[in-house]
């Protein structure tokens, strides 16, 4: 090798050292190595910024759009409720999760499917006195796994599919991979379902802790007679034993019932009273046909609540709303506010809502004209004023337009009417023009770290390539795997860019990789270098013992209260069996001749 590939490979050792001791973030590493790169010559100017036109980079950005349309009016909220609404154990949640987040994150990006369902799987944890260590590794694992069955289930899969075209091959349909994603993922379940699911820790001292220290309001809430709850019993309905909140009683006509039993049936214009924090009475209102009946001034239309906030405000000493009830404090003339709940002290309140007399100290929760807290920071009928960050009201209302976009999305996609490019960046605009989401939302849905990342790792790639060195590695991986053939070099293919997403993002380990996945199969008797490059779509995507390896492993560390070695101890045994299925099925699927 020359001065350019050892330089090259310098860079690239420089990128991982600075990733794995944190020194800055992948995007700024990567877009300084393809800078040096760039600088010395090794890649000229176009090369090193071709990335940021490459198609799979452009469409893994729309495609954040079109996921956060499906987020944005409650599609994937509603659906992940219905499938663990009846759920009594760890392993049926764990059975139930299996096939929804498999099939949705089939064909869509894993990051908001975690990210969606994450809230929904600690709240059924809670209710059912279950650790959430127990379900949280299995959630990010089966949005990997899902995401390996289509072409669009994965950012990794859409950038190799940019590349391959980039490199004169044929690029992949929307299910080429399905003939192995689904034994790859189906795989990965049965282990998750048995041996993984020993592995898995239990750990609950993270959760103990989250139901200390919380301020609970009282809320009463009416059943409209739209409302899905109706005909259900409570438990039914995931109203018993809710995390954080708890339902003291229903007011049916001139009837009062306390205790509330499990299998008290929803009736249409019940009041039911809850108390709880306000995470919890923020998601109750995300129930349609669920409003509270506090105050008349609340707005419950999802057109009006779309330019509506939450705010939580402390009453002071001087305030004129002290001795006054909410029904007689008309907060709306006075305001532009509704009051939802309140909360005083440490008390549980005995009056409904509404006759509730105001005292000092009290918070009352909000909803307000976007300007509330900046027109009242200094009002001195408060001692303090400030936004509520958990709330984000739903357009449920476009939940049917959304569904179908998607649905012409993947109509698009699998009669290859137009390129995936186009027909992604449609939907997302059609997204954004009907109303599923704003323009501002969908600009917030993009990750631009993700994107810059990708972009910049191109540069680095091509700069293996033209130094000579990813012909060189290939040629020592061919030369060491020669007695097992293709299979044995496809196999450590496969190795080496596990042991590489792990360390970096699955993205740049596939685009750094590529180059060396073309050369092997040229340096292998010239076999078709197809093989080769499934085998590290795979295996880029397979980011199991790490939680720094892939974005969904992050998100669920925390949570979790996971160890970096709960990683390893459940990852590794699952890589292994993955290793050894697409080992087996990539040559049978894709022929080396």
């Amino acid at each position: 090798m020359g001065f350019e590939a050892w330089f090259t490979l310098a860079v690239l050792a420089g990128a991982f050292i600075a990733l794995l001791r944190n020194w800055a973030p992948p995007d700024v590493v990567f877009l300084l190595g393809t800078t040096l790169l760039a600088l010395v010559g090794i890649i000229n100017t176009k090369e090193a910024f071709a990335g940021f036109a490459n198609e799979g980079m452009l469409t893994v950005a729309v495609l954040f759009v079109v996921a956060a349309g499906l987020e944005q009016t409650g599609v994937l909220a509603y659906v992940g409720q219905q499938i663990l609404g009846g759920a009594r154990t760890d392993r049926g949640a764990l059975a139930r999760l299996s096939g929804v987040i498999i099939s949705s994150s089939a064909f869509l990006n894993n990051t908001p499917i975690v990210a969606m369902f994450m809230p929904i799987v600690v709240d059924w944890c809670r209710r059912n006195n279950v650790a959430p260590s127990k379900l949280l590794i299995p959630l990010s694992y089966l949005a990997i796994l899902g995401g390996t069955c289509t072409l669009i289930g994965t950012s990794t899969n859409i950038v190799v599919h940019g590349l391959m075209l980039q490199n004169g091959m044929q690029g992949m349909s929307l299910f080429e991979i399905t003939p192995l994603g689904l034994p790859y993922a189906f795989a990965g379940t049965v282990y998750l379902l048995t041996i993984g699911r020993r592995l898995l820790p239990e750990r609950k001292e993270l959760f103990e802790q989250l139901g200390e220290s919380r301020r609970e309001y009282m809320v009463d809430m009416l059943v409209q007679p739209e409302c899905r709850l109706i005909g259900r019993s409570i438990e039914a309905a995931g109203l018993r034993n809710l995390p954080g909140l708890f339902l003291i009683e229903i007011s049916r006509r001139d009837e009062i019932i306390t205790p509330v039993a499990p299998n008290e049936v929803i009736q249409a214009n019940d009041q039911l009273v809850f108390t709880g924090v306000v995470s919890s009475v923020v998601e109750l209102q995300k129930i349609t046909g669920l409003v509270p009946i506090a105050d008349s001034a609340y707005e419950s239309a999802p057109t009006r609540q779309l330019s509506r906030r939450m705010c939580e405000a402390v009453i002071s000493a001087d305030s004129p709303l002290i001795g006054q009830t909410i029904r007689d404090a008309d907060f709306r003339a006075t305001y532009g506010a509704a009051i939802v709940a309140v909360h005083r002290g440490g008390a549980r309140l005995k009056e409904k809502v509404g006759d509730i007399k105001l005292q000092p100290g009290d918070t009352l929760l909000l909803q307000t004209q976007p300007h509330f807290v900046r027109a009242h920071r200094n009002d001195p009928a408060f001692y303090l004023v400030s936004d509520v960050e958990q709330w984000k009201p739903l357009r449920s209302h476009r939940a049917w337009i959304a569904l179908l976009l998607f649905v012409v999305l993947l109509v698009l996609m699998t009669t290859a009417i137009v390129p995936i490019i186009v027909g992604a960046s449609l939907v997302a605009v059609l997204m954004i023009a009907t109303g599923c989401l704003s323009a501002g939302e969908a600009r917030q849905s993009i990750e631009l770290q993700v994107l810059i990342t990708i972009a910049a790792s191109f540069g680095i790639g091509t700069a293996l390539e033209n130094s000579g060195a990813a012909k060189a590695i290939a040629g020592q991986l061919v030369h060491a795997t020669s007695v097992l053939g293709p299979v044995g070099t496809l196999a450590c293919v496969y190795i080496m860019t596990s042991i590489l997403t792990e360390l970096i993002t699955n993205n740049a380990a596939a685009v750094l990789l590529f180059p060396i996945c073309i050369q092997a199969a040229k340096l292998s008797d010239n076999v078709d270098p197809r093989p080769f490059v499934i085998a590290l779509t795979f295996a880029a995507s397979a980011s199991l013992m790490t939680p720094i390896g892939y974005q969904t492993n992050m998100m669920v560390y925390g949570p979790g209260g996971y160890r970096f070695s709960d990683f390893i101890r459940v990852g590794l045994p699952l890589h292994l069996i993955l290793l050894v299925v697409a080992t087996i099925l990539i040559p049978i699927i894709w022929p080396f001749y």
